[in-house]
């Protein structure tokens, strides 16, 4: 009785933002960030739109057979969108998935046509076909397109440096919060690759509940492009003991994360994760993901994203939201669990840090996204797409 009534509280807030006058966007993302996030597909169906500022009223029309001639990425969009079989519910007729697998097609080749910039990588689909199966093909259109050309964008470029710098990012976050654990991943050499599927697909890819990714895409539209990020590191974290007792070898240590499990505390780790890029945000880490080309990524230049000056920046809801958590918290607890919620001051460590990764990962991570597995060291076969 107490959960549907904090339901209905929250349906209702949800509305009221949204028949405001302007609407109220900063509510509306801490709705999408708060326990339950939008709560259900017709939800998210208005307030996506609003968190990406899209124009719904201004959708892009049906497409036309010319989309797929002579289109230089259709055969392998085709060859992706036919394996994705397990993205659709189970139980689902096969002529209703085959449709759906079409439209999921043409959305790609839309939006790849009417930007020519972008870069088709594998493991898009799995992103696309999220948004087809909550908001229809039209809207979906929509959405995807304003997402490639900004949260997504570095994953789109021609190489894979941007995608490899914002994997750059997972260690030091690490390091702030648990120094053991770093240095550990650190000796055993195990790099970032393992996180390389569940970033680019917004773990689409790798959960197999749709509830899960549906409530994952509802936090990260509402936050900052790193934000996968570092919920990939609160994953890694949540899992401490796990790694510590692994053998302290790559294809190990490898092997374990890479293996993300599906009963995982989405809330909390979605609350870890909001408070830990209010206490160390990347301004502050870029440094030591050894950041060369700030300028280039879209994390960096997410102050110019529209959606970012309507109402209220979401690093603002972002630490309003930690900042009551931490009332809360000494309130209830006094100063010492307040305390104990914030890292201690580390001594800076991360000139190691610069290469992170990248001796070995260079190569395997531009093959990573165009295909399915790789060889990556002698014996280890690297499994990025399962």
């Amino acid at each position: 009785a107490d959960f549907d009534a904090k339901k209905k509280r929250k349906v209702a807030e949800i509305y009221q933002a949204l028949n405001s006058d302007p609407i109220d966007v900063a509510a509306l993302r801490r709705m999408a960030i708060s326990e339950g996030g939008l709560l259900t597909d017709e939800i998210r169906c208005k307030v996506w739109p609003k968190l990406l500022s899209v124009n719904t009223d201004d959708l892009p029309p049906p497409p036309g057979k010319e989309l797929r001639e002579d289109n230089k990425d259709y055969q392998q969009v085709l060859l992706d969108v036919r394996r994705s079989l397990r993205r659709f519910p189970p139980g689902m007729p096969d002529d209703q998935r085959e449709g759906l697998q079409e439209e999921l097609i043409d959305i790609i080749l839309h939006v790849l046509k009417r930007n020519p910039q972008l870069h088709y990588y594998q493991g898009y689909h799995d992103i696309v076909v999220t948004f087809l199966l909550v908001v229809g093909d039209r809207l979906a259109t929509a959405l995807v397109e304003k997402l490639s050309t900004h949260h997504l964008r570095d994953f789109m470029d021609p190489t894979m440096d941007n995608t490899k710098h914002i994997l750059n990012y997972l260690m030091p976050i690490i390091d702030q919060v648990n120094p053991e654990v770093h240095d550990f991943m650190q000796s055993a050499e195990v790099g970032t690759i393992f996180a390389l599927s569940w970033l680019i697909t917004w773990f689409g890819h790798v959960l197999s509940d749709f509830r899960h990714v549906v409530r994952l895409y509802d936090f990260f539209l509402a936050c900052h492009p790193l934000m996968p990020i570092y919920f990939a590191a609160v994953i890694v974290l949540h899992r401490q003991q796990e790694v510590l007792e692994c053998e302290c070898d790559m294809a190990s240590v490898h092997h374990l994360l890479s293996q993300i499990p599906q009963d995982l505390p989405y809330e909390s780790l979605i609350s870890k994760a909001g408070d830990l890029f209010v206490q160390f945000p990347p301004s502050e880490l870029a440094k030591e993901a050894a950041q060369q080309q700030a300028e280039r990524t879209a994390a960096s230049t997410f102050k110019d994203f529209e959606l970012a000056s309507v109402q209220q920046r979401p690093d603002t809801v972002l630490r309003q939201r930690f900042r009551e958590r931490l009332r809360g918290e000494e309130r209830l607890r006094g100063e010492e669990r307040t305390k104990s919620i914030l890292t201690k001051p580390r001594t800076n460590r991360f000139v190691k840090l610069a290469v992170m990764g990248l001796t070995v990962a260079l190569g395997a991570a531009a093959l990573a996204v165009v295909k399915s597995a790789l060889e990556w060291a002698p014996k280890f076969e690297l499994q990025i797409f399962p």
